[in-house]
């Protein structure tokens, strides 16, 4: 598990720029953090680590923003909206943990569990999403949480799970 502070939205949107640099097709990124604690922001920065040229926002009205052009597609999910599992589902949203490009989920902690129970589905080869089954092993997981410190201070705090 890897910690950072960032202390402005410009270093918090450089660290999502050196992610998107070095993604590969298949990631997914899951964030947590309260409103304002800038998920948004890091998803800019991993838009532009992908040469993504088009304006990055946050999906909270529509679920699912789709951004292309650049070196692989963004998909940018937001489930803030959305309260379990079930619903997410019936939403189709599952399509996008195995993306042909980078998929990102803000409020991810709403669809996976907490960090600790996750990694002992991984290592036991059970899948931590409901509905999908013996793919743990596939899917690679970069699991973010950001603290609010300060007006300008955030504590990020990642770890990779899963292939």
């Amino acid at each position: 598990m890897a910690t950072l502070t960032s202390h402005s939205p410009a270093e918090t949107e450089a660290l999502g720029e050196s992610w998107g640099r070095a993604a590969e097709s298949g990631l997914v990124i899951g964030l947590c953090g309260g409103l304002g604690a800038g998920k948004t922001q890091l998803v800019r920065g991993l838009a532009r680590g992908l040469e993504i040229p088009a304006r990055v926002h946050s999906p909270t009205f529509t679920l699912v923003n789709i951004y292309t052009g650049g070196r692989l597609a963004l998909f940018h999910l937001d489930l803030y909206r959305l309260e379990t599992r079930e619903q997410m589902v019936a939403a189709g949203l599952e399509e996008y943990l195995q993306p042909i490009g980078i998929t990102v989920i803000e409020w991810a902690d709403r669809w996976f569990e907490p960090v600790q129970s996750l990694k002992s589905k991984v290592q036991n080869q059970e899948h931590p999403v409901s509905n999908i089954k013996n793919q743990a092993s596939t899917i690679r997981l970069r699991r973010v949480h950001i603290e609010t410190l300060s007006d300008t201070d955030r504590l990020i705090t990642y770890e990779d799970i899963g292939a």
